[in-house]
């Protein structure tokens, strides 16, 4: 049986904070129970600032830091969120941990470092690669492979991104 390999790309750049806010919030718009966000890019690229903006616009309160020693840290939003840190695991740790159950379980998962876990991943994805530039301009790269991660990345295509 032959996985769904289709994807939708597309490039966003974020000249300042305020834009990649409102990527973040688009997306946390969109998220519902079952939402995988697969992150990745350099070491201060990014991805920890992200995944609070995420959180922010998912309603969750209080801060959101990054889970680097802790792996996971859950949050209550609109919907559970579940902020993964796998930059300190191998794959076969990440398998053993059982970080999937929180793939297809009843919340949200952010997960910073996804590359080194791309194995265990759902086949239905959205990954951002964070580029850093010049001061607060980012560049991230978008693929939604699956359902509804390539209907997200159409419309972000066709309309552009906006705060509503």
């Amino acid at each position: 049986m032959e996985l769904h390999q289709a994807s939708v790309q597309w490039v966003y750049e974020a000249k300042n904070l305020q834009e990649t806010e409102q990527l973040a919030a688009y997306f946390a718009g969109q998220a519902k129970p079952g939402t995988v966000i697969a992150l990745d890019g350099d070491l201060g690229a990014g991805k920890t600032a992200f995944s609070q903006l995420f959180a922010k616009h998912l309603g969750v309160q209080g801060t959101v830091n990054s889970p680097t020693f802790t792996l996971i840290k859950e949050y209550e939003g609109r919907v559970p969120f579940y902020h993964m840190d796998v930059y300190r695991l191998t794959l076969e740790e990440a398998e053993d941990l059982g970080l999937d159950e929180y793939f297809y379980g009843d919340g949200v998962t952010l997960v910073e470092w996804a590359s080194i876990i791309v194995d265990i991943l759902p086949k239905e994805v959205l990954h951002i690669y964070i580029e850093a530039g010049a001061g607060t301009e980012r560049k991230m790269v978008l693929t939604g492979r699956g359902e509804p991660y390539e209907s997200w990345i159409t419309t972000l295509k066709r309309n552009g991104v906006g705060l509503e």
